[in-house]
């Protein structure tokens, strides 16, 4: 269990970052939510998961695509609460287009906001976690942190960035009781990705079903969306003292994507 434990989730607000906010607070871990939405919302979500779960949640609209934003928001947090034990770097943005015609603030955004944040939460961080002699760093990667897809330079790059952000970091706190790893999701049914879905059959003119099948899980062999549920439990797997010899991994729930 994580009574006692503080996390910080980016882009928490809805899909695989709320998931795994709400499988932390259920094992007992104090929850910063961060990430966009409309205010009454996001404010119904902190009380319901505090209500259900006994625990502290808070809020904190920091704009991670923003330096002095991040580190406002880790200050906030260690003051109140004495550190981050628990680190969930989450929040990502994607665009898609062809490297040529890929517009550059486009790239400086996703660059900015898929592998930047990542640092400077980590930096700021850090230092608590190894005073404590306890922290869990973990990124939530892609299968593109492992593969490539056409037309998504920006994200891949990213997300491979990700990969040798964890590993590199793992390796510097191994001895001070900190574990740093990655997840990586195949497609994920989320709210965002369902609304995409009729979108892209209208495109194409083809169907719902064949979209699901042949667009999206083209490259995942079990033809199944991985869930938001199976991500979370793994996070909060990765949060526990369990799974303490685990650090430097990249672990693929994809599917079988990766395996091809």
């Amino acid at each position: 269990m994580l009574q006692e434990r503080t996390a910080l989730v980016t882009g928490s607000t809805s899909g695989i970052g709320l998931g795994i906010a709400e499988a932390l607070a259920r094992k007992g871990a104090n929850v910063i939510l961060n990430g966009l939405g409309p205010a009454g919302e996001i404010e119904e979500l902190r009380k319901r998961i505090s209500r259900e779960c006994g625990v502290a949640a808070r809020y904190h609209g920091a704009d991670i695509g923003r330096p002095d934003a991040i580190e406002a928001m880790t200050r906030s947090v260690v003051s109140e609460f004495g550190a981050i034990d628990i680190l969930i770097n989450n929040a990502g943005i994607q665009h898609v287009a062809p490297v040529e015609e890929f517009p550059a603030e486009k790239w400086d955004a996703i660059i900015a906001i898929n592998l930047s944040a990542s640092f400077h939460t980590i930096r700021h961080a850090l230092p608590a976690m190894k005073r404590r002699g306890w922290g869990r760093i973990i990124n939530i990667a892609s299968a593109h942190a492992v593969v490539a897809s056409p037309f998504k330079s920006a994200y891949v790059a990213a997300k491979h960035g990700i990969a040798g952000l964890t590993k590199t970091v793992a390796l510097e706190a191994a001895e001070s009781g900190v574990t740093v790893n990655a997840i990586c999701p195949g497609y994920v049914l989320t709210p965002l990705v369902e609304r995409q879905i009729p979108d892209t059959a209208r495109t194409r003119g083809i169907t719902i079903e064949q979209v699901v099948k042949d667009v999206l899980l083209a490259a995942q062999p079990t033809k199944q969306f991985v869930t938001v549920a199976q991500v979370a439990s793994l996070a909060a797997y990765l949060a526990g003292d369990e799974a303490a010899s685990i650090t430097g991994a990249i672990l693929s729930v994809d599917g079988g994507w990766t395996a091809h």
